[in-house]
């Protein structure tokens, strides 16, 4: 197999170079080689901006015929077209990596099928990839080409980080540590998944010129399919903290408090749950690194490097945890005074 990867050093790049490198395929990057000494000598890396249509067209060209050629980083509907004139004729198999984000929030039925219609929700990089997908499959429709399509859910490796409310600040282990209080979003009811960079990496893998592929598309979730507040006692389990004391706010008035919530106003209060049953049939797709482990795994690397941050320094979130604790108790006077 000789493959092509349109990036190769990202998250989940890296883990598929490695894999078909111990399997013994011959596999070339395209990108802009600020990060290709991990592979050095391994992969032959062709240097440009996938990102500049015109030059990247110009030395598609001058590549010879891939086996399989997988799109990682592309993003914009212009990608999408680019993608097609510089191999949509030039390699046995065209993957997309593409992302569950397409899908309508909240979606028709659980767990979410890769049926379910596109209408992602306020979210640039989640409208955008839906727009690159339904170019990709008008082309695959005419063309009858090989073509598959791979949505990960929130992928991390152990140089990661852990989700919360606002983000994946690493001060947040550190507050869990502490045994301080948590912030949730809601009622830390909505459902979440996650999944290891190296699992992902075995389905891209197994996806490679395979035949029963073509003409479908992939869904690549945890097995864990949790609420938020299940995931932060796990992710506290993993790290050795105490159990979680998890203070929940509502979404809408976390927002506009704190503009660090935006990703859990367009993503985590939605549910995140996805079937993997064609991905486990198809690709031969295991879930084997736990929340508790990933979380323990990425809390080892950041401990071990010193990159975990002290709570301390960042001071926003005690003081929401202070101004719902006044806005609860106002409240409860004032509804104590209603009943008299």
């Amino acid at each position: 197999m000789r493959a092509l990867i349109i990036g190769g050093t990202g998250l989940i790049s890296a883990g598929i170079t490695r894999l078909l490198l111990e399997r013994g395929d011959e596999v070339a990057h395209y990108n802009r080689g600020h990060r290709s000494q991990e592979f050095e000598g391994r992969v032959e890396t062709v240097t440009g901006d996938r990102y500049a249509h015109t030059a990247f067209e110009a030395q598609a060209a001058e590549l010879p015929t891939f086996d399989c050629v997988l799109d990682m980083i592309g993003y914009a509907p212009e990608d999408a077209k680019s993608l097609l004139r510089a191999f949509g004729g030039k390699t046995g198999h065209l993957i997309f990596c593409s992302t569950v984000d397409v899908y309508a929030r909240p979606a028709s039925s659980y767990p979410i099928k890769e049926s379910e219609s596109f209408n992602p929700t306020a979210w640039d990089y989640a409208q955008k990839k839906a727009v690159c997908e339904r170019l990709l499959w008008a082309w695959h429709e005419r063309e009858q080409h090989p073509f598959t399509v791979i949505r990960p859910v929130h992928t991390y490796s152990d140089e990661g980080a852990v989700l919360h409310t606002f983000g994946g600040g690493s001060y947040h282990l550190y507050r869990l540590r502490k045994g301080k209080p948590i912030v949730v979003h809601g009622d830390g009811s909505s459902l979440w998944s996650s999944v290891h960079r190296d699992d992902a990496a075995v389905a891209f893998v197994n996806a490679l010129g395979n035949p029963v592929t073509f003409g479908k598309s992939y869904h690549l979730p945890s097995d864990e399919c949790v609420t938020w507040n299940q995931y932060h006692a796990l992710v506290a389990q993993g790290i050795g903290a105490p159990s979680p004391d998890l203070v929940h706010i509502p979404i809408d008035l976390l927002y506009p408090m704190d503009r660090r919530a935006y990703i859990t106003s367009i993503n985590f209060q939605y549910n995140n749950c996805f079937d993997p049953a064609a991905a486990k049939a198809d690709l031969g797709y295991r879930y084997t690194v736990s929340i508790a482990e990933g979380a323990k795994r990425i809390y080892t690397h950041l401990a071990e490097s010193g990159r975990i941050q002290n709570c301390g320094e960042v001071k926003q979130d005690d003081r929401i945890l202070a101004a719902w604790a006044q806005a609860r108790a106002n409240m409860s006077q004032q509804l104590s005074d209603l009943s008299v």
